[in-house]
């Protein structure tokens, strides 16, 4: 047996209002700003630690299914148990959003990183060992630059990834514009306040997504040459 939920548009109450956005717009700011400084920090942050990470899983093959292993089953961990567990340890603040989020955000960019390095050529590592390359060398100066397209893929999904993501840290208070579409809900189901922070969390994710597109293309001026 099926049941169908009725719903009658309310027109004192629309998805989205201008006239809400004007008298808020020093709350949404600081939403946003707050969003887009988590969301950069954490991605920095995720990256520090991944990327190494994936350089020991490329140089040390068996450990390349314990450390995915790991990352994966972070990644799989209910986020708001994560911030459950995380919260008594180390307070509620930005500390434990950072924490939760950075954790979601390795898997992705350790994954990509790895298949980066993978795909460097054999014959492009042979070469730099030929002309006296040590590992640290080849890493820095041949397959660290070669590997920057699966780099940024990682880091694109990442940065998308933990965009939506902040908007959870509202449960210890700092969720960004989460906060803003929580407390529609808690203000009568206020659509024009919940679509807001909705669209703002979209448009964020889309340009943070453009400005990493456009660092890709300026990396790997050899992969415009390629498809140009």
């Amino acid at each position: 047996m099926s049941f169908r939920l009725s719903y009658r548009a309310d027109p004192g109450n629309p998805w989205f209002s201008w006239q809400y956005v004007r008298d808020n717009s020093d709350t949404v700011l600081n939403a946003l700003r707050e969003h887009t400084t988590l969301t950069l920090r954490a991605v920095l942050i995720a990256a520090l630690v991944a990327i190494p990470l994936a350089v020991v899983a490329y140089w040390f093959r068996p450990l390349t299914g314990p450390i995915l292993a790991l990352t994966g089953v972070l990644y799989t961990v209910p986020s708001l148990a994560l911030f459950a567990f995380v919260a008594p340890y180390l307070g509620i603040g930005v500390t434990t959003v950072l924490s939760v989020v950075v954790l979601y955000a390795l898997l992705v960019i350790v994954r990509n990183t790895v298949a980066g390095l993978n795909q460097v050529p054999a014959e492009v590592r042979e070469a730099a060992e030929g002309m006296g390359y040590g590992r640290w060398g080849r890493l820095l100066r041949i397959e660290l630059p070669l590997a920057v397209p699966g780099i940024l893929t990682g880091l694109r999904l990442a940065t998308v990834s933990t965009v939506a993501l902040v908007t959870v840290g509202v449960v210890i208070g700092r969720g960004g514009l989460g906060q803003i579409i929580f407390a529609g809900f808690q203000n009568n189901l206020y659509k024009a306040q919940i679509m807001t922070g909705t669209l703002l969390c979209v448009l964020l994710a889309l340009v943070l997504d453009l400005v990493l597109i456009g660092a890709g293309r300026l990396l790997t001026p050899w992969l415009r040459g390629r498809t140009g």
